[in-house]
C-alpha cells in the first residue's frame, strides 16, 4: 500500500511539473493564435488563396501555420475554405499545417523533446503535405471531391466582415478585448485534452514498467538505438494506435511522446505518435459528417500513408546526417520542475499578460462583441467523458500532492 501511495504522489507531482514546464509556452502560443485569428479573418484567407493550385497550396500551408492548433477548429476551417472553392489539395494542406506546423506545438516539443523533434515536426509537416499532394494528383479522385462539395451545398454560408484594416484595428483596445475573448476560447477548446493528457503522462511515468513498452514497441528499451527496418515500421504503425487509445490532441500528447522516447521507442515511432492526431476515430467521424464516409476514409488513407512515409523518411535522413536524438537526453521524470530558473520567470510574466487580457476582455471592455469561431461537431458523449475524466484527474492530482507533501 505504501508503494502505491508513493507512486501516486510521484505521478501527481510529475503531472503538475510537466504542466509547469509547458505553461508559458501554452500561453504564448494561444495568444499568438488568438491575435492571428482576430486580425487575419478566414474570409481574407479564402480570398487570398484563389484558384491556382500551386499558389493555393502555399497559402493553405501558410494559413494553417498561423492558425489554431485545435484539431476541431482545424477541421471546421478546412471544411469552410474547401466549401468556398479552395482545391481539395490546398484544403488538406491547411488541415495538416494547422495541426503540425503551428507555433505553439513547436515550442512545447522543444521543451519536452529537444530541437531534433522540432525540426522533425516542421520538416515532417511539410513532407506530409507534399506526399498527400502527390497521392491526390496520382489518384485524382474527382468524383469523390465533387460528391464532397455537394454534401456541403446544403449548409448556410457564414457571413464575415473583413472590411476593417488590421493595421488600424491592432491599435485599438476593442480589438485586444476580442483577442482576450478568443484567448479564453482557445483554452476552452483544449483544457480537457491537456488535463487528461498530462495526467496520463504522469501516471505512465510512475506506474507503467519499461517491460510494457518493450513488448508494445518491438526491441525498444535497454539502451537500444539500432533498429531494423521492420522494427521501425512496427513502431510507426503502433504509434498511431497508442495515440488513438489516449483520445488526446497533439498538445496534450507531447509529454507522453517524451516518455515513449525516454523508454526507448524509435525516433520514427515517436514522430508517428505525434503526427497521429488526425487519424483517430473522432476525426474520421467528423469528416464523414462533412463530406460522406467514402471521402472520410479516403482522407484517412491519405494521412496514414503520408504519416508512414514521412516518419520513415525523417528517421533515415536524420540517421544519414548523424543527428538522430539520443533517448538519454529525455529525463523529464528526474527534473526538479519547480526550481527558480527561466521557466519560473517566463511563467510569471505570461501569467501576468493573461491576467491583463482577462481584465481587458471581461471587465474593462466586456461589452465588446465577438463572434464565436466555427468548430467541428464534437461527439457529445466523448466530450462528456473527457469532461468528467478531467474532473477525476483534478481529484487524483490533489490527492497525490497531499500524499506527497503532507502525509508522507
Amino acid at each position: 500500500m505504501n508503494d502505491f501511495l508513493k507512486q501516486w504522489g510521484e505521478a501527481a507531482y510529475t503531472t503538475t511539473g510537466f504542466f509547469w514546464m509547458a505553461l508559458w509556452a501554452f500561453i504564448l502560443g494561444y495568444i499568438i493564435s488568438s491575435m492571428i485569428q482576430i486580425f487575419v479573418t478566414e474570409k481574407r484567407m479564402q480570398k487570398a488563396m484563389g484558384e491556382k493550385e500551386g499558389k493555393s497550396m502555399l497559402l493553405g500551408t501558410f494559413f494553417g501555420f498561423i492558425s489554431s492548433s485545435c484539431s476541431f477548429a482545424a477541421l471546421a476551417g478546412t471544411k469552410s475554405i474547401f466549401k468556398k472553392g479552395a482545391s481539395f489539395s490546398s484544403s488538406i494542406a491547411y488541415l495538416l499545417a494547422s495541426t503540425n506546423l503551428v507555433i505553439e506545438l513547436g515550442i512545447i516539443i522543444s521543451i519536452f523533446l529537444g530541437w531534433q523533434f522540432v525540426v522533425g515536426e516542421y520538416v515532417g509537416g511539410i513532407l506530409l503535405i507534399l506526399i498527400c499532394w502527390i497521392l491526390i494528383r496520382i489518384i485524382n479522385p474527382k468524383k469523390l471531391i465533387e460528391k464532397a462539395r455537394k454534401n456541403l451545398e446544403s449548409e448556410d454560408d457564414d457571413a464575415m466582415d473583413d472590411s476593417k484594416d488590421w493595421k488600424k484595428q491592432i491599435k485599438k483596445e476593442e480589438s485586444w478585448a476580442r483577442v482576450a475573448k478568443k484567448y479564453k476560447m482557445e483554452w476552452q477548446m483544449v483544457w480537457k485534452d491537456v488535463t487528461v493528457g498530462f495526467t496520463i503522462a504522469g501516471i505512465v511515468a510512475a506506474f507503467v514498467p519499461d517491460s510494457f513498452f518493450q513488448t508494445l514497441f518491438i526491441n525498444s528499451g535497454q539502451g537500444n538505438t539500432d533498429f531494423t527496418f521492420l522494427e521501425i515500421l512496427e513502431h510507426i504503425v503502433v504509434g498511431p494506435v497508442a495515440a488513438f487509445l489516449t483520445f488526446i490532441g497533439s498538445m496534450g500528447n507531447i509529454p507522453l511522446a517524451a516518455l515513449l522516447f525516454g523508454k526507448g521507442v524509435s525516433f520514427a515511432g515517436v514522430m508517428a505518435f505525434i503526427f497521429s492526431d488526425l487519424v483517430v476515430f473522432p476525426v474520421l467521424r467528423i469528416n464523414a459528417k462533412y463530406y460522406g464516409w467514402k471521402m472520410s476514409l479516403f482522407i484517412l488513407f491519405l494521412l496514414f500513408t503520408a504519416l508512414i512515409c514521412t516518419s520513415l523518411a525523417l528517421h533515415y535522413s536524420f540517421d544519414l546526417l548523424s543527428i538522430l536524438p539520443d533517448p538519454s537526453q529525455v529525463k523529464i521524470q528526474d527534473k526538479e520542475h519547480f526550481k527558480i530558473d527561466y521557466t519560473f520567470f517566463l511563467n510569471i510574466a505570461f501569467l501576468a499578460i493573461s491576467a491583463y487580457l482577462i481584465y481587458l476582455g471581461f471587465y474593462k471592455k466586456k461589452d465588446v462583441e465577438h463572434s464565436m469561431s466555427e468548430m467541428a461537431p464534437k461527439s457529445q458523449l466523448l466530450e462528456t467523458i473527457l469532461k468528467y475524466a478531467a474532473f477525476i484527474c483534478y481529484v487524483w492530482l490533489a490527492g497525490g500532492l497531499i500524499i506527497k507533501f503532507i502525509i508522507q
